[in-house]
């Protein structure tokens, strides 16, 4: 047990040590994938860090904590990733300083529930009242802001329940009591662990660009067909047969057919982002439920199936049915995809017209 210990104590003095000598821990920070990117360091010696090098810093991060708790990289990165899109769609609930992870644990559960010490931050008194809190940087403190501490916690719990792939679902279900983030976690690692990347935030417009469509915000208008509901996403009106594209690296979570969508598919995405393509003529052969998808993939092309049963056509014009919704943890709901749309479809235009020169 002690030379465990002097171990780990050296273990985290070393990665704490790159970390910082990388100019990366000061910034701290909370997000790199197009949603923001802020900096806890005094202006006048910080500049922005690189979404590289975040994602750099992050996975260095994943495999240190995983060589001491033999729990894959990609596992831990999938759980950070996880919590990091909860913390997103519960900002109040779940507040903390931004750190490199995003794992959040709230205080009664790091030092125990029973603890009479609010602020209990001694490995030794948070074990004795069966607190998370753990002491992964090896300085006899844990911290639940230190990045080290923090993901070594978490490490700590799945790592009792084994290290197969069965194992860790059930180490996931002991910890949340929820299905969905079992089923997202595990969703989340097979993507990290098939692309052997942490940057998987590239997207592409649904249809191809240069071809024949045209679209404009229809999120939220009204429709009667099957009892009164809004418009959960933009209609992209395209000829019968033109390409349907993935927007996004994500997993093919369902495929078939809908009495509203027609031939539909739907893909969840590292931002627990669902994304639905509807009225679909039909799918790729080589695309199935839990496949994993590319930005600019084809998945099935346009048509006008649906409202009704399984074969039904042509009760309107062609087009794309395209909708995003986010997952809360407990519940998904929609929203308007038309900015991320147009944003996507300049990106593109302007790679293309780059490459082009």
């Amino acid at each position: 047990m002690q030379q465990h210990w002097i171990t780990r104590n050296t273990y985290g003095f070393c990665l704490k040590t790159l970390l910082a000598g990388a100019l990366l821990l000061p910034f701290l920070p909370a997000d790199v994938h197009g949603e923001s990117v802020h900096q806890t360091a005094p202006a006048a010696q910080a500049t922005e860090p690189k979404p590289a090098d975040i994602f750099a810093a992050r996975r260095h991060l994943y495999e240190s904590i995983g060589q001491m708790t033999q729990i894959p990289w990609y596992r831990l990165a999938a759980i950070d990733q996880y919590e990091r899109t909860i913390t997103r769609a519960h900002p109040k609930d779940r507040k903390h300083p931004e750190r490199l992870t995003g794992i959040f644990m709230t205080a009664p559960a790091w030092r125990g529930w029973l603890n009479p010490d609010e602020t209990d931050q001694h490995p030794a008194s948070i074990l004795f009242f069966n607190g998370n809190g753990r002491d992964g940087s090896g300085d006899g403190v844990a911290d639940p802001n230190n990045d080290l501490d923090v993901l070594y916690s978490m490490a700590s719990i799945i790592q009792q329940y084994g290290s197969k792939q069965e194992d860790f679902a059930i180490g996931l279900w002991e910890y949340y009591h929820n299905s969905r983030a079992v089923q997202r976690i595990q969703q989340f690692a097979k993507l990290y662990e098939h692309f052997d990347t942490l940057d998987l935030f590239g997207h592409a417009f649904p249809v191809p660009l240069g071809t024949n469509y045209s679209y404009r915000s229809t999120w939220g208008t009204k429709r009667s067909w099957g009892g009164y509901r809004i418009h959960e996403g933009t209609d992209i009106f395209a000829p019968h047969g033109l390409p349907v594209r993935s927007t996004c690296y994500g997993m093919v979570e369902i495929k078939g057919w809908n009495p509203f969508g027609g031939w539909r598919i739907g893909i969840r995405d590292l931002n627990n982002h669902y994304h639905y393509y509807a009225h679909l003529s039909g799918f790729d052969k080589g695309v199935k439920i839990g496949d994993v998808v590319t930005p600019g993939q084809v998945v099935g092309w346009v048509g006008s199936s649906g409202y009704g049963k399984p074969g039904t056509q042509g009760k309107f014009p062609p087009h794309l049915h395209y909708g995003i919704y986010r997952d809360s943890g407990l519940h998904e709901w929609s929203f308007d995809p038309y900015p991320l749309l147009r944003h996507w479809e300049q990106d593109e235009r302007s790679q293309k017209n780059k490459k082009s020169k």
